[in-house]
């Protein structure tokens, strides 16, 4: 029984890893290296928030501490960000992130829901982000 006990215990020690860093760095390169651009919106959506989620993770680690099943809660979290079949990644920006940052750049009452989820509408937002950040450059600069 001990022996059982070492073997899950290595396991769930090595589950971590390669659910948060191994598995996501194989599928991003495999993303890179495809000429769809769905599997890419889902592994930049995924390291996005799997940033967020590790800086988030070092401010709150005293009271991470306290939560025993921590480590499992987040090996959870992260399945659904990264299994491509849940695509929880693209899920997750498409409905919180994308949605800040439509609101912060763009008139909400000009798009509606289904308009922002349009290439188009997308072509629109990075438009304006690169010249909203070009002309803040210009102006820094004189």
């Amino acid at each position: 029984m001990g022996q059982l006990w070492t073997l899950a215990t290595y396991i769930h020690s090595l589950a971590g890893p390669v659910m948060m860093l191994v598995y996501p760095l194989y599928a991003s390169i495999q993303a890179i290296e495809s000429p769809t651009k769905v599997d890419d919106e889902q592994w930049l959506a995924y390291w996005i928030l799997y940033s967020f989620l590790t800086l988030t993770e070092m401010v709150l680690e005293p009271v991470l501490n306290w939560i025993p099943i921590w480590y499992d809660i987040k090996l959870l979290l992260v399945a659904w960000l990264v299994l491509p079949q849940l695509r929880g990644a693209a899920f997750i920006y498409d409905k919180f992130v994308r949605e800040k940052l439509l609101m912060k750049y763009f008139d909400s009452a000009a798009y509606s829901v289904k308009d922002h989820n349009s290439p188009k509408s997308k072509k629109k937002l990075m438009d304006f982000m690169k010249s909203n950040s070009t002309s803040k450059k210009g102006e820094q600069e004189e």
